[in-house]
């Protein structure tokens, strides 16, 4: 009798550290089952070196999402979808920015939240972006004269 309430205690203890492994791995992975919790929005540049998905969404320096995908569009732009909190009401006028945390840090994408009264809904269509800055091109130009 004492055999079969140690195995299956030990059962039981291996089962919960399944389960435990498994919530860990889909949490450490920000893996979102149900994604119910966010909309997508979507931003057009010229440019948006280092952004990929996974590349964090900020306002005023809080994360309130991630990008979902960076394609190119039929104008051979940057076309990056993006997946916001569905807390957060992003105003229509607002402006994307792609931004680089520290001198050589990752690429981020910043939203400037503007003053309109209208909210982008679901699918909607961030329309004023700033591209990211190319350091090289820059500093090509400042050694060639043309700054």
């Amino acid at each position: 009798m004492k055999r079969e309430n140690l195995e299956i205690a030990v059962g039981i203890f291996v089962l919960i550290g399944i389960i435990a492994l498994g919530y860990l791995s889909f949490k450490l992975g920000k893996i979102d089952l149900f994604s119910t919790g966010y909309y997508t929005l979507y931003a057009e540049f010229d440019k948006v070196g280092g952004i990929k998905k996974g590349s964090v969404i900020e306002i005023a320096g809080v994360p309130v999402g991630s990008v979902e995908k960076v394609t190119i569009n039929e104008k051979y732009q940057a076309l990056v979808e993006i997946k916001v909190n569905s807390s957060i009401k992003i105003p229509e006028d607002s402006i994307a920015s792609v931004r680089t945390k520290g001198l050589i840090g990752e690429k981020y994408i910043q939203i400037t939240p503007g003053g309109a009264e209208q909210y982008l809904a679901q699918g909607g269509k961030i329309r004023e972006t700033e591209s990211s800055i190319d350091i090289e091109e820059v500093l090509s130009k400042y050694v060639f004269g043309k700054i």
